[in-house]
């Protein structure tokens, strides 16, 4: 049932990804505005929705049921090793109510606590990097094969060129180098998360 509800409310441009999530065993996710969508919860999905393009209520709230669909990547027998950076000002920017702020950054904290999970900020004092761009994927399936999602304004697009690939390599380095480690996250996302009371 939550199979055909993605497929219905997923955008036809977030098929093919939507895809290649569910068969990555490795997913590099790096994002200076907003939660990524793996780790958000429903009233911050919803939230997110609601600030962007006119939707109907039916229709956000299909969509928040297929990105809580989506997250069940995370929850299966072998999960995908999954890296998310955020950028400071996502922990600190208010989507929704000051509530879901607190429920959402309390939400990244345990899903950090999973073993297959890393969550790591940029902290805000570090001057302009190359990850303010935009954000971007890098996902690795089981044969070896490197794919990258990127979204605009408009629609997300699937990257395979190999060249485009080793540039998003070179700056997912680039972002996780100026990331916090762990434990250093773990405890600047509770500070944050107190501060949303």
């Amino acid at each position: 049932m939550l199979e055909l509800i993605r497929l219905h409310a997923e955008p036809d441009w977030f098929r093919p990804w939507g895809e290649i999530e569910r068969e990555a065993v490795a997913l590099r996710w790096y994002d200076p505005a907003v939660v990524p969508g793996l780790l958000q919860t429903e009233a911050y999905a919803r939230a997110m929705l609601r600030a962007g393009p006119p939707l109907t209520d039916e229709q956000i709230e299909k969509r928040v049921l297929a990105r809580m669909a989506r997250q069940e990547v995370l929850a299966r027998e072998e999960p995908p090793q999954l890296v998310a950076v955020l950028d400071e000002q996502v922990l600190r920017r208010q989507v929704g109510e000051r509530a879901t702020m607190r429920e959402q950054l309390e939400h990244l904290r345990t899903l950090a606590d999973r073993p297959h999970v890393q969550v790591r900020v940029v902290p805000a004092e570090t001057p302009w990097y190359v990850g303010l761009n935009g954000p971007f994927v890098l996902a690795r399936l089981a044969d070896g094969t490197e794919v990258a999602h990127l979204d605009s304004q408009l629609r997300g697009h699937t990257v395979d060129s190999p060249n485009d690939l080793a540039s998003l390599g070179r700056r997912w380095e680039t972002v996780a180098g100026e990331a916090l480690p762990r434990r250093q996250t773990a405890r600047l996302i509770e500070e944050v998360a107190k501060s949303w009371t």
